[in-house]
């Protein structure tokens, strides 16, 4: 996230933030301090955000895209974590601690990233009971959503990973923002689950022929999330 003519105005910042429930419960004098200090910008496809073993100098949002949270090997290999839809909020733990970031962030489509200060989130911590909670509920969820991650790459077969993967990102505590129909690819996905391409493209058939999913060109509707959601959980 470096280059100038990318990184959005004051005026829009303040309106990306009032989208944001946690900053709508903050006194204006911590709203003020946000704005003064925090900062967003457009990211292209591929583009890395931050860097496993560097500093955690920021806790990062997601106003639109999708991002991925992964470590890469020195040949290139990768095992992602989670992904980041529009609305999520992320890094919290290693902010908290102030250590060296676990993963790496990198954009999986076009979107645009905010990016509070770690001084201006411990600041906030400290000061504001609203956020305390907020940040609290963003621990809890986060912990249950890798634990559940592990679980599902271990013990399910891969139509049920796709289907728990794409269930992941309409949990409505981290990603209070995603819309049924999610504009996102079979690659894209795939990065996601592990999977390759033509795999996932035959495990959204096979949901799709069971009435959960309706499929278009880079575009997956859901049709019955309460279905998505528990797809495949019988094989745990």
């Amino acid at each position: 996230m470096s280059d100038v003519s990318n990184i959005v105005s004051a005026a829009a910042l303040a309106e990306l933030f009032r989208a944001c429930s946690w900053f709508g419960a903050l006194q204006a004098s911590h709203q003020d301090l946000v704005l003064a200090t925090s900062r967003a910008e457009h990211v292209a496809n591929g583009a890395w955000i931050a860097r496993r073993n560097a500093p955690s100098d920021y806790w990062l949002g997601v106003h639109t895209g999708l991002l991925k949270l992964a470590i890469y090997n020195e040949s290139g290999r990768s095992c992602t974590f989670s992904g980041v839809p529009r609305g999520g909020w992320f890094g919290e733990g290693s902010v908290i601690k102030r250590e060296l970031r676990k993963y790496d962030v990198v954009a999986i489509q076009p979107s645009l990233v905010m990016a509070v200060p770690a001084a201006t989130f411990h600041a906030l911590l400290a000061a504001s009971l609203p956020f305390s909670h907020f940040v609290i509920g963003q621990l809890n969820d986060r912990m249950g959503e890798f634990i559940a991650s592990i679980q599902n790459h271990r013990l399910l077969d891969a139509d049920a990973r796709v289907a728990q993967s794409l269930a992941q990102l309409f949990n409505p505590q981290l990603y209070p923002s995603t819309d049924l129909t999610l504009a996102i690819s079979q690659e894209e996905l795939g990065y996601l689950t592990g999977l390759s391409r033509q795999r996932v493209n035959q495990a959204l058939q096979t949901l799709a022929d069971a009435g959960i999913l309706a499929l278009a060109y880079h575009q997956i509707k859901v049709l019955d999330l309460a279905r998505l959601r528990q797809f495949g959980l019988d094989q745990i």
